[in-house]
């Protein structure tokens, strides 16, 4: 039986960056990107809608609301796990995204290979990439 590639959902305020990573990331087949956001209402839809795996999330946002959307997705019923993809890392945002339900905090200039190793092990632990 061939493996399932993890859904994958990216959330940042820029389309650019967006695309890049979904570019980059679905070029190795071991993900399926399905869809993406800038706006964190629409990305809840989404996620109820869509069976998601992953969530990607920048979580500095102009709306200041990064945190919440975190915590949002994390405390949804069975939901994703939340991977911090960040340009401009701090500790203290670090270890509240971790408290807020993020399984881990990227810096977004990580190489394509190990965002997919980091991706693979967290749908892993959600036992949808068998």
């Amino acid at each position: 039986m061939t493996p399932v590639a993890p859904r994958l959902y990216i959330v940042d305020e820029h389309e650019r960056v967006r695309r890049a990573l979904a570019d980059r990331l679905t070029r190795s087949a071991s993900v399926e990107v399905v869809g993406d956001s800038g706006d964190a209402a629409e990305t809840m839809l989404a996620i109820h809608q869509v069976p998601v795996d992953v969530v990607l999330v920048e979580i500095k946002r102009s709306d200041g609301m990064g945190l919440e959307l975190v915590r949002e997705i994390s405390s949804t019923r069975n939901g994703p796990k939340v991977i911090v993809l960040t340009s401009y890392p701090t500790d203290w945002e670090e270890e509240a995204a971790r408290r807020a339900g993020a399984a881990a905090y990227l810096l977004k200039d990580l190489e394509p290979e190990e965002l997919l190793k980091h991706i693979l092990a967290e749908a892993g632990h959600r036992g949808s990439a068998t």
